[in-house]
């Protein structure tokens, strides 16, 4: 299978995205100095290739309630390529969990867990968390104060 290439225009379409996904094809067009024809065909193409996963809205949680983020590491009490499976298998499923990462180190994975406060953190460990067999230990971390929290990537 031939690799996909990037070109410098190509990589200003998804700046440009980066920074607001709502640009229509016209707007788009006219931040990169093409027409809208070869633009919309560079973006299917982009999509097709898998360069663009999806579009979505970044909300801001502090408003919705669920600014109280935690970092939580987790240690299964035993890790082989079942007990990862199924871990994994249960997590995707868990909706407080925005984020989940399979680290090196002391701990197996690192999930991220936005939350309205640690009450409600708390009461996430034990019947949530709690009820997952295969988890040896957990480790939380409290963000304190967010210094930057960004979607796009240095291109």
């Amino acid at each position: 299978m031939n690799e996909f290439v990037l070109d410098a225009v190509d990589l200003d379409i998804l700046r440009c995205l980066q920074e607001n996904a709502r640009l229509t094809t016209k707007e788009l067009a006219a931040r990169v100095n093409l027409s809208t024809t070869p633009v919309f065909e560079r973006l299917k193409r982009l999509e097709r290739n898998g360069f663009i996963k999806k579009y979505v809205a970044v909300l801001d949680a502090e408003k919705l309630h669920l600014g109280f983020v935690v970092f939580c590491s987790v240690k299964l009490k035993q890790m082989n390529r079942n007990a990862a499976r199924a871990f994994v298998s249960i997590i995707k499923d868990i909706p407080q969990v925005a984020e989940c990462y399979n680290i090196s180190g002391e701990y197996d994975y690192l999930l991220k867990i936005h939350a309205p406060d640690m009450k409600y953190y708390n009461e996430f460990i034990i019947n949530v968390l709690g009820t997952i067999d295969s988890i040896g230990s957990i480790l939380s971390s409290f963000v304190m104060d967010e210094i930057k929290n960004t979607h796009a990537l240095s291109l």
